[in-house]
């Protein structure tokens, strides 16, 4: 017997549970990919390294390029994802739909993932460096361009711990709207 059996919650006080989860935590998505995204759009270092002035830029590596838009598609789909759920509780839409909820959530939590781990991964060789292959960490040369895309990696993990939430979520009540 699960848990949830026990517990006997009436559906209209599970229903306020889940749009307010669900609301909340898109919400906290918006304003962190919104932050990530402005984080790294403004960031560049100007540095004299080895008696040469060099600059840092997000654009100047792919990785860093993709990132901003991968926030701002993911707060884009937030936005419109509050007012489908809005809708849905409103309109008392069919249950097989809350299916589509969840593919979205789905969608954005992999592709948040994809930013992420991009970025990490080049944030790592700029930190590090990777002697095998000759790359000189960057870092010690431009410690506020890469505090600043830290920060942006920070704020965008937690868009993604949020959207593995909301995926977890939907794809509970997708799964318990079937059943019934």
């Amino acid at each position: 017997m699960r848990i949830m059996d026990k517990i006997k919650i009436p559906a209209t006080q599970t229903q306020k549970i889940f749009i307010i989860s669900q609301i909340s935590l898109r919400i906290f998505v918006i304003a962190a990919t919104v932050a990530a995204a402005y984080v790294v759009l403004t960031s560049k270092q100007t540095a004299v390294v080895y008696g040469i002035q060099v600059d840092a830029r997000y654009s100047y590596t792919p990785a860093f390029r993709f990132l901003p838009y991968v926030n701002l598609i993911a707060c884009a789909c937030s936005v419109v994802s509050v007012f489908v759920i809005f809708f849905f509780v409103n309109k008392g839409v069919n249950p097989k739909n809350y299916f589509y909820v969840f593919l979205d959530d789905l969608t954005i939590t992999l592709l948040l993932l994809g930013g992420c781990s991009a970025a990490t991964a080049i944030g790592y060789v700029g930190k590090y460096g990777d002697e095998r292959a000759g790359w000189l960490p960057i870092c010690v040369h431009f410690a506020k361009f890469c505090d600043k895309l830290f920060i942006s990696g920070i704020l965008t993990y937690l868009s993604l711990i949020f959207y593995l939430f909301l995926t977890v979520i939907s794809a509970h009540l997708s799964s318990h709207q079937i059943q019934a």
